[in-house]
């Protein structure tokens, strides 16, 4: 499969790399690394880009919104001046391919004007005005599953079937997508690791990951140095790499089309060894 994202062709043939960029102060992994007085700086951003396209990262995921667990949040306006800049240089300096990680309809089509080729939403569009900016953007859409907001999601999560929900949850986005006129073409899905989840949900999403097929969706994950791993293997979050990579391989190994990272070199070369062994299948 390949989408078109804004002047960009992304072939999903193969598992491609999403390298993370948080444009904010309190991230749970790289926050705050990329400011300076305060502010963000950058400098700073587009040295960490050009690293990361360096290393073989595919996209890189701009946001300026920290969703992790019991996160502040912010305003619209504070968004835009952390997220737009950033958007704008990466196109324009570095050709590179952006999705933007956020929820706002303003930050949407903003980013949209700027070059951006993906956008990617934890709250699956559910925000006002969201649906019908990504709607006209004509940008695919990553569509992920949060079981209630950051500031509460990882009180006391509580499924069912936590497969099932997730799915039927993304069945119903990509319905809304669709009658808001987002074709089937234009659509990722994301399970949410860690987004109302506790570390039983998150392993056996991560177990019966095929199931999602059903969508009909490329699946997006993001593992990187979630804290189901702190519980695991009682690791801090700089620790965490080991347990990462066998996150993604066995994300791809499930089917997984896009795999979010904080550390592309290590990603990528997990990703070639595995693609030469399909290969030599």
């Amino acid at each position: 499969m390949k989408l078109q994202c804004a002047a960009h062709t992304l072939d999903l043939s193969t598992p491609k790399i999403m390298g993370i960029l948080n444009i904010t102060p309190d991230s749970f992994s790289d926050g705050g690394n990329y400011f300076q007085d305060g502010h963000a700086s950058l400098d700073l951003v587009l040295k960490r880009a050009e690293q990361m396209l360096e290393e073989g990262a595919d996209i890189l995921d701009v946001g300026g919104e920290s969703t992790r667990p019991g996160a502040a949040t912010v305003s619209e306006q504070e968004e835009l001046e952390r997220v737009i800049p950033v958007v704008q240089a990466l196109v324009e300096r570095l050709g590179a391919l952006v999705s933007v990680d956020t929820s706002t309809a303003s930050v949407i089509r903003e980013s949209a004007q700027m070059g951006a080729g993906i956008i990617n939403d934890v709250r699956a569009l559910t925000r006002d005005g969201a649906l019908s900016a990504a709607a006209k953007t004509g940008l695919p859409i990553c569509l992920m599953h949060m079981q209630g907001q950051p500031q509460t999601m990882q009180n006391a999560p509580s499924y069912q079937d936590v497969v099932a929900e997730v799915s039927g949850f993304l069945q119903e986005r990509i319905a809304a997508c669709s009658a808001a006129g987002i074709t089937k073409e234009r659509i990722l899905v994301d399970p949410g690791f860690g987004f109302g989840k506790t570390l039983a949900h998150n392993l056996a999403l991560l177990a019966r990951l095929p199931e999602l097929a059903v969508l009909g969706a490329p699946i997006l994950v993001g593992l990187s140095r979630k804290s189901l791993l702190g519980q695991l293997l009682n690791r801090g979050v700089d620790e965490r790499l080991p347990g990462s990579l066998a996150l993604a391989l066995a994300a791809v190994e499930r089917g997984a089309a896009i795999i979010r990272v904080h550390d592309v070199a290590a990603t990528k070369d997990v990703l070639r060894v595995y693609q030469e062994i399909k290969n030599s299948a």
